[in-house]
């Protein structure tokens, strides 16, 4: 091969690269998964206009539902990790924040389909008292469902999803792309937890034990040697309230929750506080077991009045330390 002909397939081969490189710089364009949005939406089932979810709050009065204790807001999700459904965020991928559409999402994306052999018939002692009526929401040998008729000892549980086979049609509008971590933070926490704790993230000095690189002439079999290091680590840190410590989602699973924060914000830690507010000075008689007298009172009239010297008590503490 000559010269002239290696130059020209090189310059074709260049001529190749530009292209991919500007077809990707074209896919990448928008929206894409991993980008936090804003998202404002309503979710209605296409057959009998049944209101499935919404983060408009006119909307909500409008149906019934604005007094459930619930915020509606615009909703902060990540996109492509599921945190709506799979059609919608297809639809954000490459959009920009202020877009909006609709999509119909089949019964089979959404909720399911419909499968008859999901209704079954138990006995009615296997449901509480309070729950044997129908409509009610129940859990039979760990499954979800809800009773479509109870005659005598037996009920009729229906075990598929209240909107099984319904499509559903989904109005969005892309408010904003969120680029504070914070925010980003609080996003997550209410869509796991329906709450959004107080948090921040400050970056900390923290001494830790590191490993020491070994010498070439040092022992393979030699055990390890580690050395206190002050490194920085960002830190997010939350307020738990009594409401937060008592969630069940964060009770069954604050270290899954802890750790997809870590992944998703890129901060090294999370560290939660717990805040205890005073009581008033109502102290805590009592607490001295025999001696519950002395709670919030003095010790030396205490120690009097036990006929105990106090100098003595100090003497025979140091003499047992010497």
């Amino acid at each position: 091969m000559t010269e002239e002909q290696e130059a020209e397939l090189d310059e074709q081969a260049d001529d190749v690269d530009e292209e991919v490189a500007d077809e990707d710089t074209e896919e990448a364009e928008g929206l894409q998964d991993g980008d936090f949005v804003e998202l404002e939406y309503t979710a209605y089932t296409v057959e009998d206009d049944q209101l499935v979810d919404t983060t408009d709050p006119e909307v909500a009065e409008e149906e019934g539902v604005d007094d459930q204790g619930q915020e509606f807001k615009p909703r902060t999700i990540v996109v492509g990790e599921g945190h709506i459904f799979e059609a919608v965020e297809d639809a954000i991928v490459g959009s920009e924040p202020g877009d909006s559409g609709t999509v119909t999402v089949p019964a089979e994306d959404a909720f399911g389909e419909y499968d008859p052999d999901d209704v079954q018939t138990v006995s009615a002692e296997k449901i509480d008292e309070d729950d044997r009526y129908p409509g009610a929401n129940v859990q039979i040998d760990g499954q979800q469902g809800y009773i479509s008729t109870i005659i005598g000892g037996r009920a009729r549980v229906d075990f598929n999803h209240p909107l099984a086979g319904e499509d559903v049609e989904y109005e969005y509008t892309i408010a904003d792309e969120v680029d504070d971590r914070e925010q980003q933070a609080a996003g997550l926490f209410e869509m796991y937890l329906g709450m959004e704790p107080e948090l921040w993230i400050e970056t900390d000095e923290v001494k830790e034990e590191v490993p020491v690189e070994p010498d070439e002439d040092d022992d393979e079999d030699a055990e390890p040697e580690f050395e206190t290091e002050t490194v920085e680590k960002e830190t997010l840190y939350l307020e738990a309230t009594p409401q937060m410590t008592m969630n069940q989602q964060w009770m069954m699973g604050k270290q899954q929750i802890g750790q997809d924060i870590i992944d998703k914000i890129g901060v090294d830690r999370v560290i939660v506080q717990e805040v205890i507010d005073g009581m008033g000075g109502m102290g805590m008689g009592g607490m001295m077991g025999g001696m519950g007298g002395m709670g919030g009172g003095d010790i030396e009239e205490a120690l009097e009045d036990a006929d105990v010297d106090a100098d003595e008590i100090v003497d025979e503490l140091e003499g047992a330390e010497e």
